[in-house]
């Protein structure tokens, strides 16, 4: 399941076209404009439009075909859509259950008698690949925001305002904190960002780690 796009989600905002996404995913053939406007109410040329726009967010694709049960006219082929391939996870904060989940998972199966350590250096590694992917192409903040920390950047102070793994953090606080500053400690050290590090400061509403001045 891949996390939905800045462009899917702000597509989705409008609720008819969140309307009209829902009804082409529940159908069971591809629809019509016509079809679409009938379901939800709305003229044709509204309908069009937001399927349209949805198209463009890659969350339905479209193409030009005849109904299998009409007879082929003289008329222009009608447009037809239906749901892009495979799905999305919309959240909003975001959240990266995969990533704790494929530590986790990764973690039990190397060190089943002490998965909890296997975990905290597992987690310390993908921070370190995914920082020096990334090496050169932004901040230090631009890349926690690529991985949804929505961070605020005051001067040599970096404070996360979103848990990517809330849920989990509330059921199991000190493992998936600890998990949290063994990932940002990683990814400060892939980029290379040795000045930096990464410290636990739980806070109210927000993610537990804060980018300071080592």
């Amino acid at each position: 399941m891949a996390a939905a796009s800045w462009q899917a989600v702000t597509a989705l905002v409008d609720q008819v076209r969140r309307a009209l996404y829902d009804y082409v995913r529940g159908q069971d053939h591809p629809v019509t404009r016509d079809e679409a406007a009938d379901a939800q109410g709305i003229s044709r040329s509204l309908a069009a439009f937001h399927l349209d726009k949805l198209v463009a967010a890659r969350l339905l694709q479209a193409r030009y075909e005849a109904p299998a049960d009409q007879p082929r006219g003289r008329g222009r082929t009608p447009k037809v859509y239906e749901a892009a391939p495979g799905c999305i996870s919309l959240t909003i904060p975001e959240r990266r259950y995969d990533l704790i989940g494929e530590i986790l998972a990764q973690a039990v199966a190397e060190d089943p008698t002490d998965a909890r350590s296997a975990a905290l250096r597992l987690a310390e590694q993908r921070g370190v690949t995914i920082g020096r992917q990334a090496a050169g192409r932004g901040t230090v903040a631009a890349l926690l925001d690529e991985l949804g920390f929505e961070p605020v950047d005051h001067d040599e102070l970096v404070r996360l305002r979103n848990c990517p793994f809330h849920q989990l953090a509330v059921q199991q606080t000190e493992l998936v904190c600890g998990l949290n500053q063994a990932f940002v400690a990683g990814l400060l050290d892939g980029l290379g960002r040795t000045e930096l590090h990464a410290r636990l400061v739980p806070t109210a509403g927000a993610c537990c780690v804060q980018v300071r001045p080592a």
